[in-house]
């Protein structure tokens, strides 16, 4: 921070006071309150904190004018240097983020909750803290000044002794993100995703009722649908049953029990006919972090029977607890298991604040919610997707539970709503994948835009899920997403914007690029860029392979045209161009160049690099242990003495198209052993 600090303390009844401090840690005194600030440098980032307390000669004789609800502290402050560039992940509503981009502090959009300035040399990430009762986020500043908010959303406190914010830099944007997030897990006790166990169901294709349906979802219109998808053979191994499938009054649950009406046997009747007839394993439903929008009808008996573990807000709505709510989330979940119930999903995750408004600040009612969501859910194994909760009082709250929304619904009316999908999934995942395996929602497969969702859904490094009406399902869209048996082959990382990309609106400058990698064991064996046309005319696409660092370092790489289905080898550092028409889209894997065989894997998938398990090389041979098999390919500069499948040798049952070979082997979910000589 380069000069002083100049806040803003606004308190009750209208009264607010300027106070310019420097951050080296001194008591400054105005009017009735006593205010430090400080800046210090610990485990590589910077963090600026602010402690405030307001003091009363008579306590109990005088009125009290504590802070203010809202924006208790407004801070200015002048970093060391102004950035070339300024990214902003901010909220436009209460439940998602979404990517601006500006030239100056004082376009930064208002509730920001991480920036990412660019440097010359070098790149900065900023983010708001969330402390223990209140949570910070920018807004615009001035030309070189900053200007960041804290709040409560409860009136009347006393003191604050809070970090206002972490700061980090490095070379590149994505290492100052990591610095920065790495030392808010430390602080919050919660888990990086590397450490975050995916259920097994989120490994496997799944199918939900949502746009289908909507809130008219019944045992009757749920087996319709399982039986077109046994029909068409489309290897679904999950549903998931969303809103509309419990009794409710005035957008209040009155029971935990599926409601009678749409379901007259409950679930377990409709779970086990499905499951009888087909290889869809696992079954899902939904609910709001309140039970429901409205929380829990006060005048069910559902109320009574939880009654232990439910807080009534000033306004008369019945949640539960943020101290000691976990026992009604665990009786809830205890009575899904008996129906045959195995994960869920919780939407409105963000209103936390909301329900607590003016009554608990908003630090303290999010960490509570999420943590007795989490505790009670243990009954599920942790098998939860995480939903409308981006804001950050919510992001850093969840202790391990590993599946959160990644963006705003699919819209699968709105034929505008593609682009702005793919914005919020590619920029919210520069900060959302350092904590979550992020979730970028479901789609349909017959929409004018289904390959494009199909393709983001594959290198997503998420679920993948679609939710179409009934007969409506086109198997072919499906089939580069997954293995016969519905496996996904996930990529190892949420895909993300190439670190050129990070400060270009991709709406007005080139191609928006993302890159993701496939994991081998411990080794990033492959990469691969997605690019997406967003612009009205034709552009060129170019890229360097290690714009996918994680397999930078090679001295030569192949990358192929997934579409145009061809191959190039190019070296360190070289670029490729190639041309994208208006609106269009293409996906290149990149393979770095040993000189045997580089292992593209299934070509009719996606992220087919992916199914590799093993790679061995000796002498003269390479040999890929392959999680599944199906049409399998590799690139070489020389053609093959012998090939290998399981052993037996199917040299003569391979083509060669150019540096590409491949081999047509059966389809299956089954380990395969190549070797290639």
């Amino acid at each position: 921070m380069k000069g002083d600090l100049r806040l803003k303390i606004s308190r009750q009844k209208g009264k607010s006071h300027e106070v310019v401090m420097a951050a080296d840690g001194r008591d400054v005194s105005c009017d009735n309150m006593i205010l430090s600030a400080y800046e210090r440098e610990e485990e590589g980032v910077r963090l600026c904190g602010l402690k405030l307390r307001i003091c009363y000669a008579e306590p109990l004789l005088e009125e009290h004018v504590n802070l203010a609800m809202e924006a208790p502290v407004t801070a200015h402050f002048r970093p060391d240097e102004v950035p070339e560039k300024i990214t902003s992940l901010y909220m436009f509503g209460p439940w998602w983020s979404r990517p601006g981009f500006a030239d100056s502090f004082k376009d930064i959009p208002d509730r920001t909750q991480v920036a990412l300035f660019r440097y010359a040399d070098r790149c900065g990430c900023l983010v708001p803290m969330v402390g223990d009762r209140l949570k910070s986020y920018l807004t615009g500043g001035t030309e070189d000044e900053i200007c960041l908010v804290m709040t409560a959303l409860r009136g009347g406190l006393e003191s604050i002794d809070e970090i206002m914010y972490v700061y980090a830099e490095a070379e590149t944007a994505y290492e100052a993100v990591h610095r920065a997030f790495a030392w808010i897990i430390r602080e919050k006790g919660i888990l990086p995703r590397e450490e975050r166990r995916i259920p097994e169901m989120f490994r496997y294709l799944g199918w939900c009722s949502w746009d289908a349906f909507y809130t008219d979802i019944s045992a009757e219109l749920v087996t319709q649908k399982a039986d077109e998808l046994i029909d068409k053979k489309v290897p679904v191994r999950w549903m998931l049953f969303d809103d509309g499938w419990f009794p409710s009054r005035d957008r209040m649950v009155t029971d935990f029990a599926p409601d009678t009406d749409k379901f007259p046997g409950g679930f377990r009747p409709v779970i086990s006919d499905i499951r009888s007839r087909s290889d869809i394993e696992w079954f899902g439903i939904w609910h709001a972090l309140g039970g429901y929008w409205g929380g829990v009808d006060p005048e069910s008996s559902l109320a009574e029977r939880e009654e232990q573990y439910l807080y009534r807000t000033a306004n008369n709505v019945l949640i539960p607890d943020y101290r000691h709510g976990s026992g009604f989330y665990r009786d809830w979940c205890r009575s899904l298991k008996s129906e045959g119930i195995d994960f869920i999903k919780v939407d409105g995750q963000s209103t936390a604040p909301f329900y607590y408004e003016n009554e608990v600040p908003v630090a303290e009612a999010a960490r509570g919610m999420n943590r007795e969501l989490e505790t009670g859910s243990f009954e599920m194994d942790g098998a939860i997707i995480n939903c409308m909760g981006m804001a950050m009082e919510n992001v850093v709250a969840r202790p391990a539970s590993a599946i959160s929304r990644n963006s705003d619904d699919f819209f699968p009316s709105r034929d505008e709503s593609f682009v702005e999908h793919l914005l919020q999934n590619a920029y919210n995942s520069i900060y959302h994948n350092e904590i979550y395996c992020c979730d970028w929602d479901m789609f349909w497969t017959k929409h004018p835009y289904a390959s494009k969702h199909s393709l983001l859904r594959a290198i997503s490094g998420g679920p993948v899920y679609f939710s179409d009406k009934i007969g409506e399902t086109d198997p072919e869209v499906l089939k580069p997403l997954a293995c016969s048996d519905g496996k996904l082959l996930m990529m190892a990382r949420s895909a993300r914007p190439t670190e050129d990309c990070v400060f270009t609106d991709p709406l007005k400058e080139g191609v928006l690029k993302l890159s993701n990698y496939a994991a081998c064991g411990d080794l990033a064996y492959a990469g691969g860029i997605a690019a997406y046309n967003l612009s009205g005319s034709t552009q060129t696409v170019s890229f360097t392979p290690e714009e996918v660092p994680e397999i930078a370092g090679a001295e030569k790489y192949w990358v192929y045209d997934y579409f145009g289905k061809e191959a190039h080898l190019l070296g360190s550092g070289e670029k490729y161009e190639a041309e994208i028409d208006r609106d269009g889209y293409a996906w290149y894997v990149i393979v770095p160049f040993t000189g045997k065989a580089a292992f593209l894997g299934l070509l009719d998938k996606y992220a087919g690099a992916a199914a590799a398990e093993n790679i061995i090389e000796k002498g003269d041979s390479v040999t890929f242990v392959m999680k599944a098999s199906g049409r399998t390919g590799w690139l070489s500069e020389t053609e093959p003495s012998a090939v290998y499948l399981n052993g037996e040798e199917i040299t003569d049952r391979v083509v060669s198209e150019g540096c590409l070979y491949y081999a047509d082997m059966q389809e299956s979910g089954e380990t395969a052993i190549l070797t290639i000589k």
